[in-house]
């Protein structure tokens, strides 16, 4: 325990920018709450990195070489999986998929980015979950680059507003995964559902292996399988289609958490827990018009998104892959 020791010890927050318990103390309603407190601090905390300084102390003695294949052998890693072409792993390869990103896509974002047939999404996600690139560092790019503004104040508000509010939801809530994690509103409107009729009714194994009737989940679902991810947008209507084909609430937020952390890049992450605790659970989130299954959790349709891209393009995409 740190009451024990008697050298300096420091805690560190490396996953965000502003350090998860300075941001707020307790969990957030929803953006408009947590964006004026960690915008009030960003100016302290969204600061170049200084230079570093030679340390006075040289190490002299041999660095011992490490047995990568024997730590292997201690842990249990399924290796049925094949390699992805479309991304290679690194800090170097972070770094270029940052510079492609801020050249090439980032004066569209704000215009094309909830449109999965586009290539406007950044990547950055796998790089930021697994520590290969920093929040700090793609934010301090941005705002230096000089791109168009309002992509510019879109991305970043879903780098770090929306990001780091994920990160709240996550550590004051220890139910973060569960049904009983909801906001009372959700969980009390979803209770009063239980019992309406579903349309159809999938297993695991269905949703799994894309065997709905929905082609367009069907695809979404198939994105994630074959790339490791799924566009955002389409992540949405993912998870809000599990709550619709499943018996429960319990159940879909059950088979949404066993599917993205099993298939996402970015898997077992915040965005990951939080992103399906709005779809399923009205998290982050406002009561809407009730209908049935849903309550007033929002609803998102096949026809809805027919009217904002063009699915069949999409679909075809995903094929391709």
């Amino acid at each position: 325990m740190v009451e024990s020791i008697s050298v300096p010890f420091y805690e560190v927050d490396a996953h965000n920018i502003v350090p998860c318990w300075i941001a707020s103390p307790k969990q957030e309603y929803g953006a408009y709450t947590f964006r004026p407190k960690l915008n009030a601090l960003l100016p302290e905390f969204l600061s170049d990195f200084p230079n570093l300084r030679q340390h006075p102390y040289k190490w002299n003695n041999a660095i011992s070489s490490i047995d990568w294949s024997s730590i292997k052998d201690t842990i249990d890693v399924n290796e049925s999986a094949s390699g992805l072409a479309f991304i290679k792993s690194g800090e170097n390869e972070a770094d270029k998929a940052l510079r492609y990103f801020i050249n090439q896509k980032l004066n569209d974002y704000d215009s094309q980015r909830n449109d999965p047939t586009k290539d406007c999404q950044s990547n950055l996600s796998p790089y930021l979950h697994f520590g290969q690139i920093s929040a700090q560092r793609i934010a301090l790019e941005i705002q230096k680059n000089g791109s168009e503004r309002e992509s510019s104040e879109a991305f970043l508000e879903e780098l770090i507003i929306r990001r780091e509010l994920s990160d709240n939801f996550c550590y004051y809530n220890s139910l973060y995964d569960s049904f009983d994690g909801f906001p009372k509103w959700a969980k009390d409107t979803l209770d009063q559902h239980r019992d309406d009729r579903r349309e159809y009714l999938y297993s695991v194994s269905q949703f799994e292996n894309a065997q709905t009737h929905d082609e367009l989940w069907n695809a979404a679902q198939l994105e994630m399988v074959k790339s490791g991810k799924m566009h955002g947008y389409m992540r949405m209507y993912w998870a809000k289609k599990i709550l619709e084909w499943t018996k429960s609430p319990e159940e879909a937020i059950k088979i949404a958490i066993y599917l993205n952390d099993r298939y996402e890049l970015d898997g077992r992450d915040p965005n990951g827990y939080t992103g399906i605790a709005w779809s399923i659970g009205g998290v982050h989130d406002r009561a809407w018009s009730e209908r049935a299954v849903f309550g007033k959790v929002r609803y998102m349709s096949y026809n809805g998104c027919k009217s904002k891209f063009n699915i069949n393009r999409y679909i075809r995409q995903v094929a391709d892959l």
